[in-house]
């Protein structure tokens, strides 16, 4: 098994996150900080991604979950509850359909149930394409831009081009190819998890139909718009965020 790095904070338990494009376990410093206190939060850096940059990387988003599933089990993790952001909500979706059993809590964040977003600020392929002409850096700056709706004068907008920055380019393009030929449509009525889904409403990525999409399908699931936000919810109203998610999972 392909040794990622995996952040393995608190005490309780355990709670996963999986991180989205261009991301790592550093986006999630605001969540370890609140949840280690009562949860154990772990926090992988796919393959090609942060501390992971060292490992092939993937370029299946079904491969990505198998991986993660391995990781679980061997650090004998059986019962955990799960929040993927973007990307990775589209890898905890496919971990919920594989092994559900284990999964107590979902938390869909951000995500959709397709890989090719109708109506994201660009195509995927456009995206490819990008950062084969201009390189990675700009790339990580234009894309990050969307996540925020300051854009570049967000208070984490510089950490998150940082964090853009220490991924592969191997590893970004895989990750394009692996959210474009992946689509979890048909699928989600396998998903029987008590499962939140969270979205902001001015989200560039993932239109309210996507949204609309998840929530008909997964029977179990509830949802909360925060508004005024754009894709990265969890770093733009961190507080309202990480409070919303503990009283779902004391639910």
């Amino acid at each position: 098994m392909q040794d990622i790095y995996i952040g393995d904070e608190g005490k309780g338990f355990p709670l996963v996150l999986i991180h989205g494009f261009l991301g790592s376990s550093k986006m999630w410093g605001p969540q370890i900080d609140f949840f280690k206190k009562n949860f154990r939060v772990i926090t992988p850096d796919l393959p090609g991604f942060g501390k992971s940059t060292h490992i092939k990387s993937h370029d299946s988003i079904l491969s990505l979950a198998n991986l993660i599933l391995d990781c679980l089990k061997d650090k004998q993790i059986n019962k955990f509850s799960l929040l993927g952001h973007s990307m990775g909500g589209m890898i905890v979706q496919e971990m919920a359909k594989m092994e559900g059993n284990k999964i107590i809590k979902l938390i869909c964040y951000s995500t959709g149930p397709m890989g090719e977003m109708p109506d994201r600020f660009e195509t995927i392929e456009q995206s490819r394409n990008n950062l084969k002409k201009i390189g990675l850096e700009i790339t990580a700056r234009n894309i990050t831009k969307t996540w925020f709706m300051l854009g570049e004068k967000a208070k984490y907008f510089d950490d998150c081009i940082q964090i853009g920055k220490d991924t592969s380019i191997e590893a970004a393009d895989n990750a394009l190819v692996a959210i474009k030929n992946w689509n979890g449509v048909n699928s989600l009525k396998l998903i029987k998890n008590e499962t939140l889904i969270i979205w902001g409403d001015k989200d560039k990525s993932y239109n309210f139909k996507q949204i609309q999409i998840l929530k008909n399908n997964i029977l179990n699931s509830s949802l909360i718009t925060f508004k005024g936000c754009a894709h990265n919810v969890h770093l733009e109203k961190p507080d309202e965020f990480n409070n919303s998610i503990k009283e779902f999972l004391n639910q």
